[in-house]
């Protein structure tokens, strides 16, 4: 469903088919498989101690290869959905509001390519509020818990005042099998709590289209 407080943006209820969501925690990835993150999002979820309180394991067949062939069958039938021209047509027609305020009357002429990473955070990891690099033309993220005991740890939506201020408007639940998308702007505030003790893993999905400008950038 569309919402547009205080942007907008898609909430789903139920990504994936229970029997198939059930199957994916069954397969849900050991620590020692995931990598760390790079760059700035490296540094950003680092504890002071030095350990990364984010991971992640990329849904392309080359980063998989490591898993067990049981695993790795699930979380190839995962990135491929994920990284389908159908579901990137789709993302584009619900997010039309956003993109054209981004990119003008003819935003569906703009090529975006999906990457669609697995992440693990533990406690420790937030992030501030912050909008999305401009190179990256629409965010999903989708919460894989078993459960809903720690909804508390959702995504915040932040509206920005005239004056610069940036209070917390909404907050998605970090429910079993929900999520959430929107079209990168720069009115497209965002930010985390920090994941306190009572949490072991913050599992969940983040589906990025980047914008591709150039060959090089691509």
């Amino acid at each position: 469903r569309a919402d547009s407080t205080p942007f907008r943006h898609l909430q789903f209820d139920r990504v994936f088919p229970d029997d198939f969501y059930s199957a994916m925690l069954q397969a849900m990835p050991a620590s020692e498989d995931y990598r760390a993150m790079s760059g700035k999002t490296k540094m950003a979820s680092s504890r002071p101690d030095g350990k990364p309180t984010r991971a992640k394991i990329d849904l392309f067949p080359e980063y998989l290869r490591h898993l067990s062939s049981e695993k790795r069958a699930i979380w190839d039938v995962v990135g491929q959905a994920l990284r389908s021209k159908e579901l990137g047509r789709v993302f584009m027609e619900r997010l039309a509001p956003g993109l054209q305020r981004r990119f003008g009357a003819n935003f569906a002429r703009v090529r975006l390519y999906p990457v669609p990473i697995l992440t693990r955070d533990i406690p420790g990891y937030r992030v501030f509020k912050h909008t999305d690099s401009l190179w990256k033309g629409i965010t999903v993220q989708l919460y894989l818990p078993p459960d809903n005991s720690i909804t508390h740890i959702g995504t915040i939506f932040h509206e920005r005042l005239p004056d610069g201020q940036k209070p917390r408007r909404k907050q998605m639940p970090f429910a079993r099998n929900t999520g959430y998308a929107f079209a990168v702007a720069d009115n497209t505030w965002h930010s985390a709590d920090t994941v306190g003790p009572e949490v072991t893993t913050r599992d969940s999905i983040l589906l990025t289209y980047f914008v591709d400008r150039v060959a090089w950038r691509f």
